[in-house]
């Protein structure tokens, strides 16, 4: 039991660690990057409009940290990352009971709009912080981990992290085709009949 509790903490260090990489870099990595991402605090409404500079600022600055301290100390580090998706859950949760759907940059430049799907994402990854947390403090059991067993930790929260990052593109294939005119409900596009 206490061998798979490493695996478990290096499975959740290795998803939030690429998952927090993903998305300070896709925020700051390109031109005009962080200022899309300023302008979609903006639209959250979540803070007056003369500080949206500086908290977006300071949410990049903390992802970087996140991400670093997963690396290299990692219970202050799933502390750093559950508060923060603490703090993306609400602040998601805040726009959508006042009815704002800005669209979602959390990894760079997705057109879709906020929605329960970020909340759920947050809220679940947050509590997978709680579990890393929680793993890693737990005292190790006797016999040391294998090496199968922490490179298939790894495996699996990159493949985690993965399918979170581009969860946003994936449901976009999905979605209904609109037609019509913006503002009118979405149907399903008729392919011509031969």
């Amino acid at each position: 039991m206490g061998v798979f509790v490493l695996y478990v903490a290096v499975g959740m260090r290795c998803l939030l660690g690429i998952v927090f990489l993903a998305s300070s870099l896709s925020k700051t990595a390109g031109r005009g990057r962080f200022s899309a991402f300023a302008a979609s605090v903006r639209a959250m409404d979540v803070v007056p409009t003369g500080h949206v500079r500086t908290v977006a600022a300071a949410v990049v600055a903390t992802e970087y940290t996140a991400w670093m301290l997963l690396v290299l100390a990692p219970a202050p580090g799933f502390a750093l990352a559950g508060g923060l998706l603490v703090a993306f859950t609400a602040a998601v949760t805040g726009a959508l009971r006042r009815g704002v759907y800005a669209p979602c940059q959390c990894f760079g430049t997705s057109a879709r709009p906020l929605g329960r799907g970020h909340v759920l994402r947050n809220a679940l990854l947050a509590l997978g912080a709680a579990v890393g947390a929680t793993a890693e403090l737990l005292p190790a059991a006797a016999g040391s981990p294998q090496p199968a067993g922490v490179a298939a930790a790894v495996l699996v929260g990159m493949c985690a992290a993965g399918v979170i990052v581009l969860l946003d593109d994936l449901l976009e294939l999905f979605r209904p085709l609109r037609t019509g005119r913006p503002g009118e409900p979405r149907r399903p596009a008729r392919l011509p009949v031969r």
